[in-house]
């Protein structure tokens, strides 16, 4: 529960503590009295959004500082996921800064506006006319029946399930798009990788390749020149091999005679011997040299192969089209692997969906058995309300469509008098009716949920008298269990709570301030008083008032 306020700065309030008790407390004031600026200042604090105008000094900061009790709460696990301190008197603190940024704190850690709004949720309930309309929105309606069913643990379990069903979802449309877009061009990639793995490429083979077709192409003049270098060579009479043994014969005469001439016939019978071994080389050359045209005309179609694929695929080298192979043989592979995770994917989303299904009937079927249960105990509380012809109809009928919290589509009937038809809610039920089912629905709620704090803002609109004395006495039965607040025009129910707080304006100077405090019994019975009669207060009005407040 909220223990304490401080304001400073904020709208026309200068600076402003106050502090609340537990039970039912009642906050009354003339219209433009500062109400609800209040409880705009208590919506920074719940991680509203804010700007300049808050400021009353502009060349101020405003701060707005909250302290809750928040033992009852179970809110350990929440400030341990956002890595905050947990204390249990928990101090929320608002910043304004005249330059219009703002800054949150939760017991004095920086937080971001998300997580002020998350953990506000756990804390204040402020209820107001608007949020009365709310009553008629689908999601409302179910948030009471399961709040009644008891569905809360399976709806989260569902909701977790849901969201990787739908990732799933999302993940296999993404790869069927990408099958159907990749099909026409995985074909050609195929058959690109088909040409290249039935050209069956080796590295360096190209140049292998070019000079055996060079051979191959000239074997006639190759066999020409080779026959002339082994005459030359080896003629009996002028061959070259036959002069060199003519100069060693010569040079092995002067040798002794000299250590020059000793050193030109040792190179000159190096050279006979290199000249003697380049020979047999020729005259193997000769014998190996074959004319085959078949063998030409196969390393003739393999070049012209592999041009082909160059030139498609603009490159020089054998190399660079292994790499483009290599690439395609990855592309076909990968939709290979698109069709695996296709079928994993299907496979998963079928189990999923067979779970959700399960989930689902579980939760349709408490919902079944909470809607007597709902319906009797609207009916009981309204009747004491004045409305003692009540009825509602509420239906409720599962389809194929998974929604956030089920596969349930609601309809929520209502019909206030004898003779009248069922209309929706929100089509037949006046502001005042509105009013009362929800202050109904939240006393209904507050026997099987653990609610935060609840501030109702002028949820007495359009009724009056004994009518609003029972909406008093509702409100003080609920605060048994919870804080409550009622932000009233009513002296009804203003009377009924265990503390009364009276929001006024003041004037300093030129200065219009306003302001928050607590009365006592005298003061207490005085603003009763007002509210019955005006300004001017009778003897009549202060003994009702007595009689209210007793």
């Amino acid at each position: 529960m909220i223990t304490s306020l401080s304001i400073k700065n904020y709208a026309l309030i200068e600076k402003l503590t106050i502090d609340f008790s537990k039970g039912f407390s009642t906050i009354t004031g003339e219209t433009g009295a500062g109400k609800s600026i209040i409880l705009g200042a208590l919506g920074l604090v719940l991680g509203k959004r804010a700007d300049l105008t808050s400021l009353k000094n502009k060349e101020e900061k405003c701060i707005i500082e909250a302290h809750f009790e928040i033992s009852k709460y179970n809110l350990l696990p929440f400030f341990e996921a956002n890595d905050l301190d947990y204390e249990n008197e928990t101090i929320i603190r608002r910043e304004i800064l005249p330059s219009g940024k703002s800054r949150a704190f939760i017991n004095d850690s920086p937080v971001n506006l998300q997580e002020l709004q998350e953990l506000s949720l756990f804390l204040i309930d402020i209820h107001s006319q608007q949020q009365t309309q709310e009553l008629s929105e689908e999601n409302v309606q179910f948030n009471i029946i399961d709040a009644i069913a008891g569905n809360k643990e399976v709806i989260l379990e569902y909701q977790v399930l849901l969201k990787n069903y739908k990732a799933d979802k999302s993940k296999l449309n993404a790869l069927l798009k990408t099958q159907t877009e990749s099909k026409k061009e995985q074909e050609y990639n195929t058959f690109l990788l088909d040409e290249l793995v039935a050209a069956h490429l080796k590295s360096g083979e190209q140049e292998t390749l070019e000079a055996d077709f060079e051979k191959l192409n000239n074997v006639e003049i190759i066999k020409e020149s080779i026959d002339k270098a082994l005459a030359i060579a080896n003629d009996e009479q002028i061959g070259v091999m036959n002069n060199l043994k003519e100069i060693k014969v010569a040079l092995q005469k002067i040798a002794p005679f000299s250590a020059d001439y000793q050193s030109l016939l040792d190179r000159i019978a190096s050279v006979t011997i290199e000249f003697d071994d380049i020979s047999e080389e020729i005259s193997r050359s000769s014998e190996k040299l074959v004319n085959d045209p078949e063998q030409l005309d196969l390393i003739s179609q393999k070049l012209q192969v592999i041009f082909s694929l160059q030139k498609k695929h603009q490159v020089s080298t054998v190399e660079e089209l292994l790499q483009i192979q290599s690439k395609l043989e990855n592309l076909v592979l990968e939709l290979g692997n698109i069709e695996e995770e296709i079928a994993v994917l299907t496979d998963s989303i079928e189990q999923k969906t067979a779970t959700l299904d399960v989930m689902s009937a579980a939760i349709h079927d408490k919902r079944v058995e909470s809607i007597p249960v709902l319906s009797q105990k609207l009916i009981v509380i309204l009747e004491t309300l004045g409305m003692p012809n009540v009825r509602f109809k509420i239906e409720i009928n599962s389809v194929e469509t998974y929604f956030p919290n089920g596969k349930d589509i609601l309809q929520f009937l209502f019909s206030a008098n004898k003779g009248t038809d069922f209309g929706l809610l929100k089509k037949v039920a006046s502001g005042g009716e509105m009013s009362r089912i929800m202050l109904a629905v939240k006393a209904i709620l507050a026997q099987y949920s653990k609610l935060p704090t609840l501030i109702f803002d002028e949820i007495d609109t359009g009724v009056s008298g004994e009518i609003a004395i029972r909406m008093g006495e509702i409100m003080k039965e609920m605060s048994q269990k919870m804080q409550v607040f009622a932000i009233t025009h009513l002296p009804q129910i203003a009377a009924k709570g265990n503390a009364h707080f009276k929001v006024f304006k003041s004037t300093v100077g030129d200065d219009t301030q306003s302001e928050l405090k607590l009365l006592n019994d005298q003061d207490r019975v005085v603003e009763i008083a007002q509210m019955l009669s005006g300004t001017i207060v009778s003897e009549s009005a202060l003994n009702h008032a007595k009689a209210l407040l007793n």
